[in-house]
């Protein structure tokens, strides 16, 4: 009986894990279809690690209400629908700007835009925020605030938003 027990309960973290698997498998699937891959692109964990060690420019291209749920902490909002071009005058162009958005789709536009303009070492945070959050690392609120919430810009979207709450911003 102890034997089926313990097998009841190694099926279960099995399938737990699998699911965890296939929505990750899923997730990157969704994204590598979304991109064009025209931008470079850097991993949540590369991102983190570089962010220890490098200074980073870093841009939210998400609309405010998403940024002020939560974003990357010393990211600066540009925006998408309009972004504000004028922000970057105050950046170093030949500095690393990592720039994201939810999965990356809205951010590889910008980062193109970025190129345009004479950036050259441009990179897309591979699955955005949603990436970030999910492997657990840290964001910000408006006021600075480390909280554990991301904007999922909408409910369909917010399915791939796994470890954080979900709150949908009206600002």
């Amino acid at each position: 009986m102890l034997r089926i027990k313990y097998l009841l309960m190694f099926m279960a973290v099995l399938v737990i894990s699998l699911a965890k698997a296939q929505n990750k498998w899923g997730f990157n699937t969704m994204v590598n279809t979304m991109l064009t891959n025209q931008v470079d692109t850097i991993s949540s964990q590369e991102l983190a690690g570089r962010l220890n060690n490098e200074s980073i420019q870093i841009l939210d291209s998400r609309e405010y209400a998403e940024y002020g749920v939560s974003h990357l902490e010393g990211a600066k909002w540009i925006g998408y629908d309009q972004p504000d071009f004028n922000l970057l005058d105050s950046l170093d162009k030949s500095k690393p700007v990592v720039i994201y958005c939810s999965i990356g789709k809205r951010s590889e536009d910008i980062g193109l835009e970025l190129e345009k303009r004479g950036f050259t070492d441009v990179y897309n945070l591979f699955g955005g925020i949603f990436d970030w959050t999910n492997r657990g690392y840290p964001v910000l609120n408006k006021d600075g605030a480390i909280v554990k919430k991301v904007h999922p810009f909408n409910a369909a979207w917010g399915i791939w938003v796994n470890n954080y709450d979900k709150e949908y911003g009206t600002e």
